[in-house]
């Protein structure tokens, strides 16, 4: 999966927040939809789409959209 699809991926998971606010360097804790539900909504999506597991502490590690797609690449 490429950073783009990821991004779309990423943008799937959030029920209000328009498509278009999701970019590479779209730091993601800071939308207002954010929150503990939302993140295991991520860790889930990563499980599924990835096959790779990612924690919390790993979403907490990172700040932008590519980060986490890059921290997922080099699980």
């Amino acid at each position: 999966m490429e950073l783009k699809e990821f991004v779309e991926r990423f943008a799937e998971e959030f029920d209000e927040t328009p498509a278009e606010q999701f970019k590479a360097d779209t730091v993601f804790k800071s939308l207002d939809e954010w929150g503990s539900l939302t993140a295991l909504s991520i860790i889930a999506m990563v499980d599924e789409e990835f096959e790779k597991r990612i924690t919390g502490a790993d979403l907490r590690s990172v700040n932008t959209l590519e980060e986490l797609y890059n921290l997922i690449q080099n699980k």
